[in-house]
């Protein structure tokens, strides 16, 4: 018997285990595969606002401390920004129940344009929040959505929330999951995923959403195997491919 496939969460991450054994997934991979330069340019302008938004309590500080709090700025403004598509899908799902929710005032206005894609689009839900794994290539992750929409097909859908649109690493994301071998359903068995019509982006803003297609072909996919190989070899120990230094030969008398 082989162990269970799962992912385990911690916190806000989360990790995976493919038949018992740690297994990368699709975040990790784009996170740690993919170049991303604009994220450099990104961390000084948001390091540099937080230092002139926090001049006098900086000042306050010891030079270590100060340096820690900017060193972790960033993050702390990505955090309190940050809109997670399955949190607004998860408030969304409970009001269409007839439930009372509170939803939170940064949620509103993305809460409001998930339900208008409901109306609209009227999804059958096939899958939500699935496991998916590819044991060819061992790779893991969590697709948000499968359903058939009003046009008759069954999409693979994934919520962004960004300010800025939809990344070209999405169809990379995309097509991981849609090449995924088998999901894990609620009782910890692993089944076939179903058939996929169409791939595609729900943008979901505070003024509205857009259901965006996704190249998620065998060309993205091939793609996301290069970064799938780019990404372990950037995790691997540098002794893995950096050999130890070599003595000189000794040389025999002339």
């Amino acid at each position: 018997m082989t162990a269970p496939t799962r992912r385990v969460n911690r916190g806000r991450g989360h990790s995976y285990f493919l038949d018992g054994e740690p297994c990368n997934g699709v975040t990790w991979v784009l996170n740690n595969g993919v170049p991303k330069p604009a994220l450099i340019d990104w961390a000084a302008r948001t390091t540099a606002g937080y230092a002139l938004d926090h001049w006098e309590e900086l000042a306050a500080l010891g030079s270590a401390e100060r340096l820690r709090t900017l060193e972790r700025a960033r993050w702390q403004t990505t955090s309190e920004a940050a809109v997670r598509g399955t949190d607004v899908h998860a408030l969304a799902q409970r009001l269409a129940q007839g439930e009372e929710v509170d939803v939170p005032d940064p949620l509103v206005g993305h809460v409001d344009a998930y339900l208008r894609f409901v109306e609209e689009w009227a999804p059958t839900e096939l899958l939500v929040e699935a496991i998916v794994a590819n044991r060819q290539w061992r790779y893991m992750g969590t697709l948000d959505l499968i359903a058939q929409l009003a046009d008759g097909r069954v999409w693979l859908l994934d919520w962004k929330t960004g300010g800025k649109g939809i990344f070209r690493e999405s169809a990379l994301q995309l097509a991981a999951y849609r090449n995924a071998e088998v999901y894990v359903d609620a009782d910890g068995a692993e089944q076939p995923l179903p058939n996929v019509d169409a791939v595609g982006a729900v943008w979901l803003r505070a003024d509205g959403y857009d259901l965006i297609p996704v190249q998620a072909d065998a060309d993205s996919f091939r793609t996301f195997l290069y970064a799938l190989q780019v990404a372990r070899f950037c995790a691997a120990p540098p002794e893995d491919y950096i050999g130890e230094a070599l003595a000189p030969p000794e040389r025999t008398a002339a």
